[in-house]
């Protein structure tokens, strides 16, 4: 399986953007995905996840009521529409794959993430 994250660049302060992963590989449609980013000096934390088979979504909390993961599981993509940017979105943002069943509880835990895609960077200037 292969990711490859596309989409990010410049905007200003409350423009929006869409990132998109592109899924290559077998099985995809049993594996759940999920958006992580990574600003210079912090940890990768979650953006926003959708699972497999149900599609049920998950959002970290400074990305709720912004950001909207989707799927396209004929094209094999999941898109990530990031609406009303702030200058703190700013950072390199990561498409993954989980083999497993993806939960509430799990969903942003980088360790459990079988395929990672390289980063695509998005910089929100103020």
């Amino acid at each position: 399986v292969q990711l490859q994250a596309s989409g990010g660049g410049l905007v200003q302060v409350g423009e929006s953007l869409k990132l998109s992963c592109e899924l290559s590989g077998s099985g995809l449609q049993y594996l759940s995905v999920a958006w992580f980013r990574q600003a210079p000096g912090k940890e990768r934390e979650g953006v926003a996840g959708i699972g497999s088979g149900d599609g049920r979504t998950y959002y970290g909390d400074s990305v709720k009521g912004r950001f909207i993961i989707s799927r396209d599981n004929v094209k094999n993509i999941v898109s990530l529409q990031m609406n009303s940017l702030k200058p703190e979105d700013t950072a390199v943002y990561y498409c993954a794959a989980l083999k497993i069943y993806m939960t509430e509880k799990y969903w942003s835990l980088t360790s459990l993430f079988d395929y990672w895609g390289p980063g695509t960077l998005v910089t929100v200037s103020s």
